[in-house]
């Protein structure tokens, strides 16, 4: 690289200026601030550890978006976290060890991709999330959802809809058609793309069974609140952990338009993101606009099967970034500084110390500067009106 372009930053790579900057800190304020008050309690995982925990339980995608790096203490592979919640589900069996009891915590930080996610996206996006242990009932995806709805409800998101799936429902029907691992992949991925041919394809030739067919039908199972019903009708009522499933789906559908009846709600049965990580309820949330989810989530149980204890886990992550990105800076307080002078009066430095012990943002003037560096920042100065220091709004 030549020493014109050292400054350089990798593509994907961001740095935040101070705008941004002071964003993500007030975003950050509010997310944890609210999780706190529902009861999780925060977690700060390492910027890396050895990729075997790292990779718990997770799929091939995520092993794929690792950054992976030799430990030259120990020479034992590392890796910087893409998903911080097989960290924190770490800490849960590993650090705090108090088994059989629910336990609520949530996380703030950046990840690092080897890949962005979306054309022009980030590498190093910030991830935040929350997640349940310890809870098997519905009761637990329920209260995960309603937390990840009232987070995006902080910033009034225009469009917001929900995406629900269950992925137990495919990998059930999987099982009962004795499909091979092989032929289960093609399936997956012929199933994310609605790929109805290339589907009938893949399950031609096999012995005729029930859920042959009804992996035909998943495709085609999508839409609102009636394909519950639909399903059930098709080939619920065969199959009692199917029909658990649906029972889920049910309950989930009726408490969320209870708690948002205006929320639209779409459901997919053949919405399989994370099938290797998660066992059961998935969950998206979109803005119209923008075509990745904002965030999702579902449940993950046994994940901390390989750190000691198998662990009832539901949970959801969303990408800050992408919601700085989204949202406009009304919510920043920029441009709300106070300036004050160059005078070393005690009375001055006291009204100053007041006003910053309220959280007001006082900027001091430095001798010779140039204050109309200070214009954006500052809408009012202290000035002396006799023989008291007072607030004025800059003109």
């Amino acid at each position: 690289m030549s020493v014109n372009n050292t400054w350089l930053l990798p593509d994907g790579i961001e740095e935040l200026l101070p705008r941004e900057a002071e964003r993500l800190e007030q975003f950050r304020r509010q997310y944890i601030d609210l999780f706190q008050r529902w009861g999780y309690e925060l977690v700060i995982p390492p910027l890396m550890e050895y990729l075997d925990s790292l990779l718990v339980g997770a799929g091939s995608d995520l092993e794929a978006s690792t950054f992976k790096v030799v430990d030259p203490m120990s020479g034992r592979m590392m890796g910087v976290p893409a998903d911080i919640t097989p960290q924190v589900a770490r800490i849960d069996v590993h650090r705090l060890k108090q088994q059989g009891q629910l336990r609520r915590l949530c996380y703030f930080g950046p990840v690092l991709l080897t890949k962005a996610r979306e054309l022009g996206g980030s590498r190093s996006p910030y991830q935040l999330g929350a997640e349940l242990y310890g809870y098997a009932g519905i009761a637990a995806d329920l209260e995960i959802i309603n937390l990840m709805l009232e987070s995006l409800a902080v910033h009034r998101l225009d469009s917001l809809h929900l995406d629900l799936g269950h992925v137990s429902i495919f990998r059930q029907l999987i099982h009962q058609a004795k499909i091979s691992s092989s032929l289960e992949n093609k399936l997956f991925d012929a199933l994310q793309r609605k790929a109805n041919s290339e589907i009938d394809v893949l399950l031609d030739g096999l012995p005729a069974a029930p859920a042959i067919e009804m992996l035909r039908e998943l495709a085609a199972l999508n839409g609102g609140a009636e394909v519950i019903q639909n399903t059930r009708e098709i080939f619920g009522k065969k199959d009692p952990i199917i029909n658990h499933c649906l029972d889920d789906l049910q309950e989930t559908v009726e408490a969320i338009q209870g708690k948002w009846p205006k929320l639209p709600l779409h459901i997919d049965l053949a919405e399989l993101r994370g099938y290797q990580y998660h066992t059961g309820l998935v969950f998206s949330a979109y803005v119209a606009g923008y075509p990745q989810a904002i965030s999702r989530g579902g449940r993950y149980d046994g994940i901390g099967r390989s750190f000691g204890s198998e662990r009832a886990a539901t949970g959801f992550s969303i990408d800050i970034s992408v919601l700085l990105s989204l949202l406009d800076d009304e919510c920043s307080k920029q441009g709300l500084a106070i300036l004050a002078p160059v005078v070393g009066e005690p009375a001055l430095e006291n009204l100053v110390n007041e006003l910053r012990a309220k959280g007001e943002t006082v900027i001091c003037e430095l001798p010779g500067q140039d204050l109309s560096t200070l214009n954006e920042r500052c809408n009012r100065i202290i000035k002396k009106r006799g023989s008291v220091w007072a607030l004025e709004t800059l003109k």
